[in-house]
């Protein structure tokens, strides 16, 4: 089978894949991305590392998880289920993306949220990002874990693996991921220091407010 339509969708989700490696938010394989298309949903490939990934090696599946569209070597990413629950769930999203970047993955491997340490943890529409529990990667419980923790947001950790932020296209996923990546890299150096100072519900709950009513 060779994989046809959606090309500008293609294009776009290796050009995302490929920033998110540039940005290092992953190393070789890891990580994967997710675009809502007519039919259902576009995804990354399992196993393949950006550098030699080609828009026809994107997988198109339906809102199922049936395989619509792929060539006959390629997979869909493993953890395709979560990308498929989130943008069903959550209709104003068009994009997620999943990354194993270092900071937030630190993070996540302490089992912990990133707490209200500076205001732009507000970007994730709350006054913490979340950490899902841990669950085995491609598992419907991961998917799960994740649909919770995203509950009314639009990032969390995933407990021992990454992080997951969404948006509604591609570049502002990948924006959201990067802030997050640099919200946990300033958490793991004030942990370094003691026990941070977090800003309290009612200024979070402000800051929330102010950032809902932006127009960039």
């Amino acid at each position: 089978m060779t994989a046809t339509g959606h090309q500008e969708e293609r294009e776009a989700l290796l050009e995302a894949a490929r920033r998110m490696a540039e940005l290092g938010l992953n190393e070789g394989t890891a990580g994967n991305l997710g675009l809502r298309v007519e039919e259902g949903l576009l995804v990354t490939p399992s196993a393949l590392a950006y550098g030699v990934m080609t828009p026809q090696d994107m997988v198109l599946l339906d809102w199922e998880g049936a395989v619509l569209d792929a060539p006959d070597t390629r997979r869909p990413t493993s953890e395709w289920r979560f990308h498929r629950d989130i943008l069903a769930s959550r209709t104003g999203f068009g994009a997620v993306a999943h990354c194993h970047s270092r900071y937030a993955t630190t993070i996540a491997c302490l089992g912990e949220a990133i707490l209200a340490i500076h205001y732009m943890v507000a970007i994730a529409w709350g006054n913490n990002i979340r950490c899902a529990p841990y669950s085995t990667f491609g598992e419907p419980q991961l998917s799960e874990a994740a649909l919770m923790a995203l509950e009314g947001r639009k990032a969390c950790l995933l407990a021992h693996h990454g992080q997951i932020a969404c948006g509604e296209t591609l570049e502002k996923a990948l924006d959201l991921a990067l802030e997050v990546e640099s919200l946990a890299a300033l958490y793991w150096r004030l942990l370094q220091l003691g026990e941070p100072a977090v800003l309290d519900a009612a200024e979070m709950a402000w800051v929330l407010e102010k950032f809902r009513g932006y127009k960039p």
